[in-house]
């Protein structure tokens, strides 16, 4: 570094800006959760599984980006809960499909509008537009690492 250059401050850094915004929004919608029994790596998974379509816990598991063991211990948890089954494939009897029950199909339409207001209450700061731009901005972001 030049003698006359001064080190940005931590406040106009990109990085610990996306981390000090994600750590906040993980905990408002944390809290969010907490009365519906789920955290957010659960509801990630009772997402993936809303789409009808009747997916294996890998399959599930490839579409969240976690590891099998991990899915297995989400599923597991999932299910003690009540929502969430497995069944054996009709197709492969060595496939565990994984289908929401009707309490998780509840559970999800709750907590995601919790989460849905966690998220709001955390872009109040900004006007409505600002937000949005934020959101596409950073969905262009995710999707080009992606590609």
């Amino acid at each position: 570094m030049a003698h006359d250059e001064r080190p940005v401050p931590l406040e106009s850094r990109l990085g610990y800006l996306l981390k000090q915004a994600q750590a906040r929004l993980a905990r408002a919608s944390a809290e969010a959760l907490v009365p519906h029994g789920v955290d957010g790596h659960e509801l990630g998974v009772l997402v993936v599984l809303s789409t009808g379509e009747s997916l294996s816990q890998v399959e599930a598991a490839g579409r969240l980006g976690v590891d099998r063991t991990t899915m297995v211990s989400l599923i597991d948890g999932l299910e003690d809960h009540g929502l969430v089954e497995r069944r054996r494939s009709p197709h492969d009897r060595r496939k565990n499909l994984v289908e929401l029950t009707p309490e998780g199909r509840d559970c999800l339409r709750l907590a995601e509008q919790a989460r849905r207001a966690a998220e709001r209450r955390f872009l109040s700061p900004l006007d409505e537009e600002t937000a949005e731009s934020l959101v596409r901005a950073l969905q262009t972001l995710v999707i080009a690492e992606r590609e």
